[in-house]
């Protein structure tokens, strides 16, 4: 007989019509049986029955991060974390206190570093690099991760010199003299995060395990992941084990798309721990890296308008063959230009041979929209996948860098009053992976401080309600398990999130503070905050 569970003395807001509010659930193995009293839920109970007093939460649906880097993230919980360094001699000094605690010629990984914020905002060289890593190869993300700032003895180990030529999609950033200068832009970087990716990180499996007691506690129960075939191999070592604790929705990368088709994987193939999701694609860069794809050039810079990472042939000639093979696309698309060809691709499946209406496909980003394509992607059914804290994270940087333009921006209220279902993550580990920060953003548009008052660009705040859906009912939509996952019901996965303040009565402000009380996964807690 499956075990039950008896959950009491919370507030359950189910996001179902049936039953809006509950004071108990009843949950038989992973799926939910009935929400009621306590006393209702007792006399449904079939046999012996566990009871689990959850301390007054407020309980809302499980909280799914749909666009997270979790292998970049495991990673980086034991690497330099340059985020926050106020100067380049700030970063230098982190870069060089975490190399003395390593073996000699062990590599230095992690970064998320942001020449933008710096006092002097110009990027940094290998020669600063060189100067505090001694014996240490260094490949060090960007704060987006779209740009890698190397030291020469990197770059000697990926072979990169004044005669290496620029890559399709990348660019390897040089002096007047043509000598790389150690800044390297989207695929010039391929060769380094491979290493990035390898053994020399360290046991993948291991990390994750970790990692994923982190993501617990900051009240996921599922991931949207889009790191690479490592990442999925670990992840399934760690089903096979029974030592997964939070689903997993895991992405193809490009470069393995072929492969996939070859042995028959497609979107949705898996069970409900451990599901494979879509193919994802590359469109442009990041703002930040001043790499985004947009229809004019970057304000300085009159000769760039970004990087197209992924021609727009090549684009839909992916996107043909994936959804051909029942694979969804997810396209990483910031810049306007970007998110037009993507839209462009998708658009010409819609109306082809290969017209896949079973697939969800996405854009992931979706950040800096002409007005006119907020319709489009409604009407196309396009997902728009968004992180709320980017919108605050680069307010600064966005009003500087986009004003003046006509561009429909990191525009949540724009996207739903269409007609759209954004799915809501936070990018981790370019942004913490705790939603109730991005609920916060979403909701209020302003940074930790509050500022700017009122919210940047307040016109697109959304409701309390429509960011959590953001992070639950349309994660689910977006990996197409609405079924299952996204709201309370009989029948769905008791997949919950139990909080220590109720999110639609405090104060917007406050919401970045709540903290999380417990979670429960399969109607399981896999996480408690005994404090």
């Amino acid at each position: 007989m499956l075990e039950q569970r008896l959950y009491v003395n919370a507030t359950f807001h189910t996001q179902w019509d049936g039953c809006p509010r509950a004071t108990g659930l009843l949950a038989r193995g992973e799926h939910i049986v009935a929400l009621g009293t306590p006393q209702e839920l007792r006399a449904q109970a079939t046999g012996p029955v566990g009871t689990i007093d959850l301390g007054g939460a407020t309980v809302i649906p499980g909280l799914t991060d749909a666009h997270i880097h979790t292998a970049n993230y495991a990673r980086e919980l034991g690497a330099v974390d340059l985020r926050g360094a106020g100067s380049l001699a700030g970063a230098l000094e982190r870069i060089c206190a975490h190399a003395r605690a390593l073996p000699d010629g062990a590599w230095i990984f992690g970064g998320r570093w942001d020449f933008n914020t710096w006092e002097v905002p110009v990027p940094p060289d290998q020669a600063a690099l060189d100067s505090v890593t001694g014996s240490h190869p260094a490949a060090l993300p960007s704060i987006d991760g779209h740009t890698v700032w190397a030291n020469s003895a990197a770059l000697a180990i990926a072979g990169i010199d004044a005669t290496t030529p620029d890559p399709i999609g990348g660019e390897i950033v040089r002096t007047a003299d043509g000598e790389p200068t150690g800044i390297l832009r989207e695929a010039a970087h391929a060769q380094l995060s491979g290493i990035m990716h390898g053994d020399a990180a360290g046991d993948l499996e291991s990390q994750l395990a970790s990692a994923q007691e982190r993501l617990l506690a900051a009240g996921l129960t599922g991931v949207h992941d889009f790191d690479g075939d490592e990442c999925r191999t670990a992840y399934e070592a760690l089903r096979a084990r029974g030592d997964l604790r939070l689903r997993v929705h895991q992405s193809i990368p490009a470069t393995s798309l072929q492969r996939a088709i070859d042995t028959g994987m497609a979107s949705g193939d898996g069970d409900a721990w451990l599901r494979t999701g879509p193919v994802k694609l590359f469109s442009d860069g990041a703002l930040g890296s001043h790499s985004s794809h947009m229809g004019s050039p970057f304000p300085g810079d009159e000769a760039n308008t970004g990087v197209e990472v992924t021609p727009y042939r090549d684009l839909l000639a992916l996107v043909r063959r994936a959804a051909g093979a029942g694979i969804a696309v997810a396209t990483h698309a910031i810049g306007d230009r970007a998110n037009q060809l993507v839209l462009d691709a998708y658009e010409e499946l819609a109306h082809g041979p290969l017209a896949s209406p079973g697939l969800r496909h996405r854009i992931e980003h979706t950040q800096h929209l002409r007005p006119q394509d907020v319709a489009r992607v409604a009407r196309l059914g396009v997902v728009p996948s968004m992180q709320p804290t980017h919108c605050t994270t680069d307010i600064t940087l966005a009003s500087t860098l986009l004003a003046g333009r006509d561009l429909a921006s990191y525009a949540w209220r724009s996207l739903l009053d269409a007609g759209a279902a954004p799915a809501f993550g936070s990018d981790a580990p370019v942004e913490l992976p705790d939603p109730l920060h991005g609920i916060h953003a979403a909701v209020t548009r302003q940074r930790p401080d509050g500022e700017p008052a009122g919210g940047w660009q307040p016109g697109q705040r959304i409701t309390v309600a429509e960011a959590i859906a953001g992070f639950t009912t349309g994660a689910a939509y977006a990996s197409g398990e609405e079924a299952l996952k996204g709201r309370l019901r009989p029948g769905m996965l008791a997949d919950f999130t139990a909080l220590g303040a109720d999110p639609y009565v405090i104060d917007p402000g406050d919401l970045r503070d709540v903290p999380v009380r417990a979670t429960a996964v399969g109607g399981v807690l896999r996480y408690r905050d005994d404090a």
